[in-house]
């Protein structure tokens, strides 16, 4: 990669440039602390100052600080290390950053491209990923999503230059590097979020799909005319190695983590719970699976989801698959319980069980839906719709009813994510036809893809932030079919 940006050092200074002022223009105009930013930085102040991984309690500053799992240490420790060279709170610094960090992970997609494609991919690859402002978006956001597309690309890249390394002699000790570093990356995005395990599943699956592929012998005529499927079988086991030290590498972060909480905290609990709530809190679990029984866009995050507790239920917002109208039991059931809920606005077990019977009911009446139906809309809404939740725009854009110039972004993003999509699925296409795009390793891109989006249908909260770590490959894909006219050359 340094050769390749020495030979095109300008092309590589201009983007750069240009991708520095997107993220510095979001940075300035749209930083975005949220709830959760701050729930960050006070595990990260309180760790840095007294030594206690634990939450302030809320608006008891006097009272001990109460340890918690209730968010994984990955991103507090780098809030803590920013944190300690800049003063505690400061989330300008945070936020420049998270600007540096975006654009390392810029480079190694293209390195990734690189390694995948060709060189020519490498550097349109580059462009897609420095001036992608989705990506630049969430570089002004203190959020996890950063430095997770950031260990998830370095994941990636490292797998496919082991995967290279093996190809061309098996498991040496370069490779077996190689698969530890991919191993560690997987751990620094485990430690950032729980769902960074699927990138874990994704790898060993792909290693072990490769381990029964090479390990089926070849007729001697197969062999003859295919020395790589000789070389497949006899290094079968490599696969296998490599599935092993990748697993490694990658849980061994979570063994010290699962101690302190099983010490400090009198539980076992080697990642972080589901709902990122304490022991002592009340999960909604009927009311979350009542939502699941129709939600399947953004809107009704921000409208409904996000409300409860604390907030009403305004149920004129509700979608009209929210409640069968066929069936007046279950409307007037759903319309008591919401209306028991707004006098409150408290979830006690007895409202939850309430909505929890509900959602039983539906469900039991409309399976295919709930299971299948749903899930994949929830997929398709967080892939496809525009990507301005961390923006002004009206989450309503289609209503067009809001300022005209956040109508106006909302479109664009729209079209600019699709077009992003849309390239990536045409390189697959491509690939299947007479002439391959030549995507190399593509089987273990293409399962991340279908292994994450399987796992965000099984959420109740279709957030469009999920896919982003899915954006390493979407471009990666999508620079070998923009860039299909390029040879590629040697990894």
């Amino acid at each position: 990669m340094l050769r390749l940006i020495r030979e095109h050092r300008r092309f590589f200074l201009g983007t750069t440039l240009a991708a520095l002022a997107l993220r510095l223009f979001f940075v300035v105009y749209f930083p975005a602390i949220t709830d959760d930013s701050r729930i960050y930085a006070d595990l990260a102040t309180n760790w840095l100052q007294h030594g206690i991984y634990g939450q302030t309690p809320a608006g008891q500053p006097e009272k001990p600080i109460l340890p918690t799992d209730a968010r994984l240490p990955g991103y507090p420790a780098f809030l803590a290390g920013i944190f300690w060279l800049f003063g505690a709170g400061n989330f300008k610094a945070v936020l420049l950053a998270q600007i540096l960090v975006d654009l390392a992970t810029s480079l190694i997609v293209a390195d990734l491209a690189r390694r995948a494609v060709s060189e020519r991919a490498a550097r349109i690859a580059f462009v897609l990923a420095a001036l992608c402002p989705f990506l630049a978006n969430y570089a002004a956001a203190a959020l996890t999503e950063t430095l997770e597309i950031l260990f998830t690309t370095l994941a990636l890249d490292c797998a496919a230059a082991a995967l290279t390394r093996m190809h061309g002699g098996g498991v040496g000790m370069g490779a077996r590097q190689l698969w530890a570093a991919t191993g560690a990356a997987v751990a620094a995005c485990i430690l950032l979020r729980p769902d960074g395990g699927i990138l874990l599943a994704a790898v060993l699956l792909y290693l072990g799909v490769l381990a029964l592929v090479w390990g089926r012998a070849p007729s001697p005529v197969q062999a003859e005319r295919s020395p790589a499927a000789a070389w497949g079988h006899s290094n079968s086991g490599f696969a296998l190695v490599a599935a092993i030290i990748v697993a490694g590498f990658a849980l061994a972060p979570l063994v010290p983590w699962t101690i302190r909480n099983f010490r400090t905290l009198h539980h076992f609990q080697p990642l972080a719970p589901r709902y990122a709530n304490d022991a002592d809190e009340l999960v909604p679990r009927g009311f979350n699976r009542w939502v699941k029984t129709w939600i399947v866009d953004y809107v009704s995050v921000e409208e409904i989801y996000w409300n409860v507790p604390g907030d009403k239920i305004d149920p004129q917002k509700l979608p009209s698959r929210a409640i069968d109208h066929s069936n007046p039991d279950e409307k007037t059931a759903t319309l008591a319980a919401i209306a028991d809920y707004n006098e409150s606005e408290d979830m006690t077990p007895e409202l939850d069980a309430r909505f929890g019977n509900l959602a039983a009911d539906r469900i039991r009446a409309h399976p295919v839906r709930y299971y299948l139906v749903l899930p994949l809309l929830r997929v398709a809404d967080m892939w496809l719709r525009p990507r301005t939740e961390l923006l002004p725009a009206d989450p309503r854009w289609w209503e067009f009813n809001d300022v005209a110039k956040h109508s106006f972004i909302a479109v664009g993003f729209g079209l600019l994510n699709l077009a992003y999509v849309a390239a990536a699925l045409l390189a697959l296409l491509h690939r299947k036809s007479r002439r391959p795009s030549g995507i190399r390793w593509a089987g273990l891109l293409v399962g991340f893809l279908l292994l994450r989006s399987a796992f965000l249908g099984t959420l109740e909260n279709p957030e469009p932030r999920y896919t982003l770590e899915c954006y390493p490959a979407i471009i990666v894909l999508a620079s070998s079919w923009l860039g299909r006219y390029g040879q590629r050359k040697p990894a």
